[in-house]
């Protein structure tokens, strides 16, 4: 008998109780189920732009330099991929690059802060939610409806070789207006925050869940009398304190249903936790959302991989990120000059994509992989150079959306103003779509400059 929907729900009558849950997961991965698996993204969002040389497979290098006016859009399977990506050999077929998006509207002075997501002018302050935690909300299912990781670093004006380990926002992710969302910048306190199940017995576990549990309630009793004192604009700010609360609570209900698979995929706990290397502490922050997403504590996942105030000493390199942005041919302290070490950078971040990649694609997901059914998204928060690269928007896309989106393309569009010309604002709508989220014609800001061209809906290239 074939794997239908229809006779594994038919068992369901005569099983019993305790198998239901394994029941339920075959009605998700049989043959007419694909559209019931789940959907993930992983947004990398770096600082101080991609260089967008570095992008062009081999073979399309005239395009690149001279047809800055004409659409590109051709397969990567008759081209040789360039250096930095090599690494993704494997999963060729599934990485698309796409060059000559903007973002104009959205420039800061290094960053676009929010706005590289939300497609607001919005660099210190949220004013708009961003593409991250709108599929969050969407896809949500596990404890997590989105879930941030920071390399954080210290301010510009103070330089240090040691990155941050504690709470930051980064500027990055919001799921509205004033309501920004903080990243983890240490490993550890991921780890233990997303595993900690993993080394606490379940006896504990519950307990703990009790404790909590019991606590909400006391609140709920207490808040209500609370609240009949407080004027319209403090009962607001009290119930988002309390909602935050209720979801805590809800967060660890739901930690406990999946205890069994967090304590099956977590990775294990070493001394590489205490590592302050940079490279190492990024390993680590993809090794945790590559295991957050084959548990099931989130669907969506933000990554920040350094910022200006970071150094990677464990590269041979002595400039901060900053530095190296206004680098050209000047020698540095390595004997590479600043394109070289820019270069050597981005090669080791999608390293750790494609390694994030590989693995989603050896674990067995419906009819295919994890990776045919999560889509990693990798950018920068300044476009596509260190100061005003808004107009040139390099995307990297890996993986697959449940066959909405096509993959193993080099799309390369008609430069800033030009007819044929899109924004970044245009992909985005491409992957809300993809992962079955109603959508109008546009989203966020519209650049004035571009009022003559048309920028609707999303990216007909990339759409199946």
């Amino acid at each position: 008998m074939s794997l239908t929907r229809r006779n594994v729900m038919a068992a369901f009558g005569t099983a019993p109780l305790a198998l239901t849950p394994f029941l339920q997961s075959i009605v998700a991965h049989s043959a007419d189920g694909e559209a019931a698996l789940p959907k993930r993204f992983v947004f990398v969002v770096k600082s101080s732009g991609v260089d967008k040389e570095n992008l062009v497979p081999i073979g399309l290098e005239d395009q690149w330099s001279r047809h800055r006016d004409k659409l590109v859009d051709v397969s990567l399977s008759g081209h040789e991929l360039p250096g930095n990506f090599k690494a993704f050999e494997e999963v060729k077929d599934q990485l698309t690059i796409i060059q000559g998006l903007s973002g104009r509207n959205f420039v800061g002075n290094h960053t676009s802060g929010y706005g590289a997501l939300s497609c607001h002018h919005s660099e210190q302050v949220a004013v708009a939610p961003t593409v991250d935690c709108m599929l969050g909300q969407h896809l949500s299912a596990g404890p997590y409806k989105m879930y941030g990781m920071a390399m954080n670093g210290p301010l510009l004006e103070q330089y240090t070789r040691q990155p941050g380990d504690s709470y930051c926002y980064p500027n990055i992710s919001a799921m509205a207006k004033g309501r920004p969302i903080a990243y983890q910048a240490s490993p550890k306190k991921t780890y233990m925050e997303l595993f900690g199940s993993a080394v606490i017995s379940a006896g504990k576990l519950r307990q703990k869940l009790t404790l909590n549990t019991n606590l909400m309630d006391f609140m709920k009793n207490d808040a209500r009398r609370i609240e009949r004192q407080l004027s319209s604009s403090e009962k607001d700010r009290f119930n988002h304190y309390t909602e935050a609360f209720e979801a805590l609570r809800i967060r660890g209900q739901k930690k406990v249903q999946l205890e069994d698979r967090i304590k099956r995929f977590a990775p294990e706990l070493t001394n590489k936790y205490e590592s302050m290397i940079p490279s190492t502490r990024m390993g680590l922050h993809f090794e945790l959302a590559t295991a957050a997403l084959v548990t099931g504590l989130t669907n969506v996942i933000t990554i920040r991989p350094d910022t200006l105030g970071i150094i990677y000493s464990d590269l041979g390199i002595n400039q901060h990120v900053h530095a190296l942005g206004h680098l050209g041919d000047g020698k540095t302290a390595n004997d590479w000059d600043g394109p070289r070490a820019r270069k050597e950078i981005d090669k080791l971040q999608l390293g750790f994509v494609a390694k994030m990649a590989k693995h989603l694609k050896t674990i067995p997901e419906g009819n295919g992989t994890m990776l045919d059914n999560t889509m990693i998204v990798y950018t920068s928060c300044a476009g596509g150079q260190h100061h005003d690269g808004q107009k040139d928007w390099p995307f990297i896309l890996v993986g697959g959306m449940s066959n909405h989106l096509k993959s193993g393309r080099y799309i390369q569009y008609p430069s800033y103003q030009n007819a044929g010309h899109r924004t970044i604002a245009n992909l985005y709508l491409s992957l809300m779509q993809s992962a079955g989220l109603s959508t109008p014609d546009s989203f966020g800001q519209l650049d004035a400059q571009l009022k003559d061209l048309e920028l609707r809906g999303p990216l007909t290239e990339l759409m199946v």
